[in-house]
């Protein structure tokens, strides 16, 4: 017996009246949708994927593409995506991955968010007359500053301060792994953090030799894996992060395919030529708070205490607990990753079904942290469906410090977000480590545009903050006075201590 085949997904067609044979879609597309036979161009959709290669590059605007031009009866339960799984599983007994974030539809409670703005009594300020002051500070900061007088009569401070990372905008890059994307990728990355004074993560398959130059902009990343870590890898990055969790894939490790570890890779991780680099669930030495604290401070130790210490967890409904926790663990700052964050390969029952959003994780995990009186212990980074700068600055005002940003700097560098990152081929050169491909990048022009990104964000904010009528990032933080909920129920409203529209 054979189940068939499925109805496709996407019906790509060349108008020939337009389409001058330049071959351009069969160069490019590393999919294998377009073959040449004789004189012709035939086209296998099955195969296509929706990454917009084709025709961005057809200079003849030659190419349609129609998504699920032929489906499923209609119906509400039995989706054609549940449908599809069935078969495919049914087929191969396997589990079903998939890449990027969260493709279900739930509720984005950031567009239920509106800020505030000032008018008469409590007027709003010019930025472009106005200082605006937006350079953020990571990490421990003293609840009180001791001083004294010196013989000479000069004020010193005697308050010891904790190291911190110095962002010009709080913005920076989340931790995208050598091997889940390319070289390419990484250097243009970093050198857009460079140019604007803020960081970028390694992700947790060590750092490649070209990206030294840029180390001081590099946050080094220990996984479960624990893949590519050496005292060297250490010493390099500003900061170090320890990652417990992910949002695409709370509870579980992570999983590079051997398709994609090449020479350059297994070099780096310091694994096997071509095998599957894949993290444990948990990190073998911890299994509690006071574990997690002699991890911290041993890489504290190992850098003889020069370096902020970050703990990266997944958004789950006890992240308030967890977070407060990592506040007394020695830690510097907490990455809170919410169930709308990327991955290159992840189960697709976990992407789409575990974890919290990450505007209730941010607001749960500052009320606590305040509520305990340790906010000041450790800085609050958010990541996961970080999408514009409106997104931001309501993070911002619900409680966080500053932002990772992943996917919208991989669209700023071309991704169409098709979700195929786990195969390794992506056409524009990001998620793939086939030379051919990678090749595609150029990294000065993409570092260029993901500069402009973040440039353009934080212009926005600066608008944003000046018309709720602060000159300072740090009165934004936290003030969900400039926040109000619309169409929110009771209960989210209370989650994010927010009022209600009106109120």
């Amino acid at each position: 017996m054979t189940l068939g085949s499925v109805p496709l997904r996407y019906k790509v067609s060349i108008d020939h009246d337009h389409c001058m044979q330049c071959m351009r879609c069969v160069d490019n597309c590393s999919y294998g949708v377009y073959r040449v036979e004789g004189d012709k161009i035939i086209i296998d959709s099955r195969k296509c994927t929706a990454c917009h290669r084709c025709i961005s590059m057809c200079p003849r605007d030659a190419i349609n593409l129609q998504e699920r031009p032929v489906d499923y009866r209609s119906h509400p339960l039995w989706t054609a995506e549940a449908r599809e799984d069935i078969i495919n599983q049914a087929r191969t007994g396997k589990i079903i991955l998939a890449g990027m974030g969260n493709a279900l539809d739930y509720p984005v409670i950031f567009d239920r968010l509106v800020l505030d703005a000032c008018q008469v009594t409590n007027p709003s300020i010019d930025p472009l007359r106005e200082p605006m002051e937006l350079r953020t500070y990571l990490g421990k900061k003293p609840s009180r500053l001791d001083f004294r007088k010196n013989d000479e009569g000069d004020v010193e401070l005697v308050t010891e301060l904790a190291p911190n990372l110095k962002l010009e905008t709080p913005i920076m890059i989340g931790h995208m792994s050598y091997g889940a994307i390319s070289l390419n990728t990484q250097l243009s990355l970093a050198k857009a953090v460079t140019e604007m004074g803020t960081f970028m993560g390694t992700g947790e398959g060590g750092m490649h030799r070209s990206l030294h130059p840029y180390q001081d902009h590099t946050i080094v990343q220990v996984a479960s894996g624990r893949f590519g870590v050496d005292i060297d890898y250490l010493e390099r990055g500003a900061a170090i992060e320890i990652k417990i969790g992910q949002g695409a894939k709370p509870g579980i490790g992570g999983h590079l395919p051997g398709e994609k570890v090449c020479v350059d890779v297994s070099c780096t991780r310091m694994i096997p030529l071509g095998s599957d680099a894949i993290s444990p669930a948990p990190h073998h030495d911890i299994y509690s708070i006071e574990d997690l604290a002699q991890l911290v401070r041993s890489l504290k130790e190992a850098t003889e205490w020069k370096k902020p210490v970050f703990v990266k967890i997944a958004a789950v409904h006890n992240v308030a607990a967890i977070a407060a926790g990592i506040a007394r663990s020695s830690a510097d700052a907490v990455v809170i990753d919410g169930f709308r964050g990327g991955t290159g390969a992840a189960p697709k029952v976990f992407r789409d079904n575990v974890g919290i959003p990450i505007e209730a994780a941010i607001a749960a995990v500052d009320h606590k942290l305040n509520d305990q009186g340790v906010r000041n212990e450790v800085s609050i980074i958010a990541s996961g469906g970080i999408r514009n700068s409106a997104d931001l600055a309501k993070s911002i005002a619900l409680g966080a410090d500053a932002v990772y940003i992943g996917t919208a700097s991989l669209i700023a560098l071309g991704c169409r977000v098709c979700g195929n990152c786990y195969r390794g081929l992506c056409p524009w050169g990001i998620a793939t480590q086939r030379q051919d491909l990678v090749d595609r990048i150029d990294p000065e022009i993409g570092g260029r545009n993901v500069a402009n990104l973040i440039h353009a964000w934080t212009l926005e904010l600066s608008e944003l903050m000046g018309a709720a009528g602060l000159n300072s990032i740090e009165s934004l933080r936290g003030n969900r006075e400039r926040l109000r909920g619309y169409m929110l129920d009771e209960g989210m409203l209370k989650v994010l201590n927010v009022e209600p529209v009106g109120a």
